[in-house]
């Protein structure tokens, strides 16, 4: 890692990052061959680069407690029979197609776009406690979490996704290299003890559950939004308590976390049930968000209640998702008005131009087979802008 020292009154050793943020506090421009390959703050930022999954080698989940209890209806009965197989050469194909037209157009956009390694996700591997296939790499925004100039792998609870960074770590070590720093939380064991045996998903009426104990923390980082020196978390069936309380020590005092109260029955991943679209402007679920119960300081921002999703009828699209309805939220902020979102949401699409946003239509739906949609397929690396406290 390159570095620069500074003297006086003594001398101070800063990495080239630390120098970046340090200059454009003072509103002072650094040299281009200087500046940190990775910054990201917040979700709306100018987009200038980012890292975007792949299909390649995608692998059905094993068969595991923690990855039934979040694989809904159809596709939970469709992915227990064919656990641990390649997935259909149909669907890997229609998702590509589908893929290989948003690349193009966050290309067009001049986002520069950085992708994992081609991996054989149907590998096995394991621990003396446990075995387990991969799953796939089509959503990196689930295992590293980026923070500033840091990337952070996440210490995942689904044990077929124990070794998914390693496809990313040429892309890391070369951030590394270039200035960028580069943590792991702890890796976790994943035995019994982390699972609740008795757990069942919550029956209407019943309060939300979790499979989880806090046996260890582990986390993915999609359950967290990032809003500059806040972040907000979903405690999920991916994400205990012990793994929010890992990040909040980690950051220490220049950041502050805030748990969101979900009701979704079998919660995993935040963005489909709040995500921020700008400064002062929070999409939230109506059915998993009670507005009366979001933090005070959310209150005072404009609250965007997004349109029931427009229905899907094609029956393959309803076995193969591994998602639930609520994926029309799931969109990508290119800066604080262009925004990406499914075309066939029409109704997400009107609500946004309502809102003042310039939304731009991709066609997106078979990639929900491989978990999620624009957000959980990104990971932002580079974000034109500063930390900021918006609060």
């Amino acid at each position: 890692m390159r570095r620069m020292k500074v003297s006086s009154p003594g001398t101070l050793n800063l990495d080239v990052c630390a120098m970046d943020m340090i200059a454009q506090s003072f509103g002072l421009n650094i040299a281009p061959h200087q500046t940190c390959p990775v910054n990201s703050h917040n979700e709306w930022d100018p987009l200038e680069e980012v890292i975007v999954g792949r299909l390649e080698g995608a692998t059905l989940p094993s068969r595991h407690p923690v990855v039934s209890c979040n694989v809904p209806g159809m596709a939970g009965r469709f992915q227990a029979l064919v656990a641990g197989l390649h997935y259909p050469k149909i669907m890997v194909e229609r998702a590509q197609r589908e893929l290989d037209g948003f690349i193009a157009l966050l290309q067009s956009l001049n986002i520069t776009v950085t992708r994992p390694e081609p991996v054989d996700h149907r590998k096995r591997f394991g621990t003396p406690e446990w075995s387990s296939r991969g799953f796939c790499n089509a959503c990196p925004r689930d295992s590293m979490l980026v923070i500033g100039d840091e990337i952070i792998e996440t210490p995942m609870a689904w044990p077929c996704r124990y070794f998914e960074t390693h496809s990313y770590r040429p892309i890391l070590k070369d951030y590394f290299r270039r200035g960028a720093r580069w943590t792991a939380a702890p890796r976790p064991q994943l035995s019994d003890d982390l699972y609740d045996g008795d757990y069942h998903p919550p029956r209407k009426g019943e309060p939300v559950t979790y499979i989880l104990t806090e046996f260890e923390p582990v986390f993915d980082a999609a359950d967290f939004i990032r809003c500059g020196r806040d972040l907000f978390v979903i405690r999920s069936n991916v994400t205990n308590l012990s793994g929010i309380t890992w990040l909040r020590r980690h950051l220490g005092e220049t950041y502050r976390i805030h748990e969101i109260t979900s009701r979704c029955p079998n919660p995993m991943h935040i963005d489909t049930t709040i995500l921020p679209l700008g400064p002062g402007k929070l999409l939230i679920n109506p059915d998993y968000i009670d507005i009366e119960q979001l933090p005070p300081i959310l209150k005072k921002w404009d609250i965007l209640v997004a349109p029931e999703p427009d229905p899907i009828d094609d029956l393959f699209l309803k076995i193969t998702s591994l998602c639930g309805k609520w994926l029309n939220m799931n969109v990508l902020t290119i800066d604080e008005k262009r925004v990406i979102v499914d075309q066939h949401h029409k109704g997400m699409i009107d609500a946004l131009e309502r809102w003042g946003f310039e939304p731009i239509p991709c066609p997106f739906l078979h990639y929900a087979a491989f978990g999620g949609a624009f957000h959980c397929a990104t990971l932002d690396i580079r974000r034109r802008g500063t930390l900021q406290n918006y609060f």
